[in-house]
C-alpha cells in the first residue's frame, strides 16, 4: 500500500510535540475539514489528514453505506484494511511511529476509526470519536487495555441514537479500553462545548 492510496495532508509536530493527529472527516468533507478543529485542541501537534476514497453522489466518504444510518460492513472492512496499510506506510515515509497517532474522527470518519480499533490494537495511540456508530457486531475485538478513548455523542442525535453510543461504549469497555463520553444536545452536529470537552480529555492524556 503506497502513500498515493489516500489523498492527504501531512504536517510535522512542532516544538518537541510528539502527537500526530489522524484526522478523518465526516460525509462530504475532505482532507482540510478537520485541521482547524485539531489546532483548537493542540496547535503544536502534527497532522495526518485524509480524504475518503468513496464518492457518494459527489460526497467523500471512507466507506460505502446501504442507506442512511446503515453501514456496508463489507466495504467498511475493506477500507479499514486499506487504512491500516496506509498508516503503516505513512509512518515509515514521514518518520513517525503509529503509537504517536491520536485519531480525531467525526461521523463517517469516527466510524472507520472505530472499525480500525475493532480489528487492530496497535495502530493508534488514543482517539477522539465524535458521533460514531457501532461499526460491526460480528467481530471479536483485540485487547484494547492500552487505549483511552473519548466519545462525543448527542442525547438527541437522529443518526447515532443514544442506545447505539451506549452499546459502543460497552463493547470498548469489555475489550479493556478506558472510555470518557460527552453527551451534548446538538443532535449530530459538533458544538464548541463538545470540542472543549475533547480538548480537556486530550490535555489529561
Amino acid at each position: 500500500m503506497s502513500l498515493e492510496s489516500f489523498i492527504h495532508v501531512y504536517n510535522e509536530p512542532l516544538m518537541g510535540n510528539t502527537t500526530v493527529f489522524l484526522l478523518l472527516h465526516g460525509t462530504g468533507g475532505d482532507e482540510h475539514d478537520m485541521i482547524q478543529l485539531a489546532k483548537m485542541i493542540d496547535p503544536q501537534a502534527g497532522i495526518l489528514s485524509l480524504r475518503g476514497n468513496i464518492n457518494e453522489n459527489g460526497m467523500n466518504r471512507f466507506f460505502e453505506r446501504k442507506a442512511m444510518g446503515i453501514l456496508d460492513e463489507v466495504s467498511l472492512k475493506k477500507e479499514t484494511d486499506k487504512l491500516f496499510e496506509f498508516l503503516n506506510a505513512a509512518a515509515a515515509h514521514y518518520g513517525f511511529k503509529t503509537k504517536q497517532l491520536v485519531v480525531l474522527g467525526y461521523s463517517n470518519g469516527a466510524n472507520i476509526a472505530s472499525s480500525l480499533l475493532f480489528h487492530y490494537n496497535d495502530v493508534l495511540y488514543q482517539g477522539m470519536l465524535l458521533h460514531p456508530m457501532v461499526p460491526t457486531r460480528n467481530t471479536e475485538l483485540p485487547d484494547l487495555s492500552n487505549q483511552r478513548l473519548f466519545i462525543g455523542a448527542g442525547e438527541n442525535d437522529p443518526l447515532c441514537l443514544p442506545e447505539e453510543t451506549k452499546e459502543l461504549e460497552q463493547i470498548f469497555i469489555e475489550a479493556g479500553a478506558s472510555i470518557t463520553t460527552y453527551w451534548g444536545k446538538d443532535g449530530h452536529n459538533l458544538s464548541k462545548s463538545e470540542i472543549d470537552a475533547a480538548a480537556i480529555w486530550y490535555e489529561n492524556l
